[in-house]
């Protein structure tokens, strides 16, 4: 066999794509109660999981499926506060990757100015 051709166990794992991260970061802002949960936290503070529950209308469950997700996209970073855990935006995201949160949060809130002008 071909020293070049074998997968050894000892080999590195490839690379990551380069846009892996691009990829994450906006598959994590596709949902509309992970936006929600973004709208609520960017602007700065922290915020937990009852609060977000209770401003976006959905279970406990659901929302820390939600933050996990964000968190793991590393748009927000947690600690733990006796029984509750509290969210808040990651202070070492990039500049790069924050203006596109800043800029999708603005569509976002410049669309829905338009839907709510149109159907009154």
């Amino acid at each position: 066999m071909d020293q070049t051709s074998c997968q050894c166990a000892t080999d590195p794992a490839p690379a990551p794509a380069p846009n892996m991260l691009l990829t994450q970061l906006l598959q994590a802002l596709a949902d509309p109660v992970r936006l929600g949960a973004l709208r609520i936290v960017w602007p700065g503070g922290e915020h937990c999981v009852c609060e977000l529950m209770s401003r976006l209308q959905v279970t406990q469950s659901r929302m820390s499926r939600h933050m996990k997700t964000l968190k793991l996209a590393g748009l927000v970073v947690d600690r733990r506060d006796a029984q509750w855990v509290r969210y808040r935006r990651n202070p070492a995201l990039s500049p790069e990757l924050a203006a596109i949160v800043d800029a999708v949060l603005a569509a976002d809130a410049a669309l829905t100015d338009n839907e709510e002008r149109i159907v009154a």
